[in-house]
């Protein structure tokens, strides 16, 4: 049997972890009868596109993206339509397409999941001729995009605080979207085209999308309030958004959205300014990547966030009774919400 040629492009700034040790561990535990490996590391932003599009043009089986969603994405544009396979050692802040597959959060296991090297043919999307491969979208999860980006420090406490933050006082917009059913209007805080179920961090802004039936799941959040503003980040990290009377969602294979004025996108968490006008695709088995043939969607583990609802809903209630002014409430509200989130 031929050996596989493998190229391992490590980030080394991406995420929180330091990757000095990767090199090593790939030597320990790559399969050396099965593969013959390079590692390159990227330099400046693009490179790791550049890499995986010159691998791709040299035959490399594989293309290994080692750091977070950013990377990902940047080796993944290089490798749709082609014969090349991505894999994924997930060491970003929020890792949301390797969380997705359910692959390892740990570098050795993630290494081994290469070892047993299952290949499948899944969906990627396009917004804008962009691709993408978890989310992309406008509104509100643009607007937290950057300013994630612009927080310096990352996890998911920088994330939820930033949505706590900014949340409340961020003013809705007006979108036309038109799909294969025809044309709708909606006032929305934000609007979601999703290729996977999650952002990151396991904020599941999508939990029934699927990589592999040539469908976005679109995402509308109707604008809510203070006190409705708990339970929607609960049910993004419990997996029940979708469950939520604020929330309406629809499949479709592409959208065309127009809103009133030039504006910010995201790309798989990455923010970017556009026109008015925003095209959305999926491009259906586009791209090959590595996947955990152990994952099982079935036994998928319980939901994140273990809290009490009532316990929570009791919470509020006396924030309603008791405190009159808007900005405190906002900061009491806030404080509960990390505190039952764990973080």
């Amino acid at each position: 049997m031929r050996m596989k040629k493998v190229v391992f492009i490590i980030n080394p700034i991406s995420g929180t972890a330091n990757k000095a040790g990767i090199p090593q561990l790939i030597e320990n535990k790559l399969d050396k009868s099965l593969f013959e490996y390079n590692i390159a590391e990227t330099e400046y932003p693009g490179h790791a596109t550049e890499i995986a599009k010159q691998a791709a043009k040299d035959g490399v089986d594989i293309v290994v993206a080692t750091g977070g969603d950013g990377t990902v994405n940047e080796v993944g544009r290089s490798l749709i339509d082609t014969e090349t396979a991505m894999g994924i050692i997930p060491c970003g802040s929020g890792n949301g397409l390797a969380r997705h597959l359910m692959l390892p959060m740990g570098i050795g296991k993630a290494i081994d999941i290469i070892n047993e090297c299952e290949i499948h043919a899944l969906d990627y999307g396009l917004i804008n001729g962009i691709p993408f491969f978890c989310t992309c979208g406008m509104g509100f999860d643009a607007f937290i995009s950057m300013k994630f980006a612009e927080a310096g420090k990352r996890g998911p406490i920088t994330y939820v605080e930033n949505v706590l933050k900014e949340g409340l006082k961020y003013k809705p917009e007006t979108y036309e979207i038109v799909d294969e059913t025809g044309t709708k209007h909606y006032k929305a805080f934000l609007v979601s085209a999703a290729n996977a179920s999650q952002y990151g961090n396991n904020a599941y802004i999508a939990p029934q999308a699927s990589m592999s039936d040539g469908l976005l799941d679109v995402i509308i959040m109707e604008p809510f309030d203070v006190i409705e503003a708990p339970q929607i980040s609960l049910d993004l990290f419990n997996k029940t958004l979708d469950k939520n009377s604020k929330i309406k969602t629809f499949k479709a294979k592409q959208i065309h959205i127009h809103r009133s004025e030039p504006g910010l996108i995201h790309f798989d968490g990455d923010p970017v300014m556009t026109e008015a006008n925003v095209d959305i695709c999926i491009k259906h088995k586009g791209i090959k990547m590595i996947v955990n043939s152990h994952a099982n969607k079935s036994q998928r583990r319980p939901n994140v966030v273990q809290t009490s609802f009532s316990e929570l809903f009791n919470d509020i209630n006396l924030i309603r009774e008791n405190i009159q002014k808007q900005g405190h409430r906002v900061q009491v509200i806030n404080k509960i919400i990390l505190r039952k989130l764990n973080l």
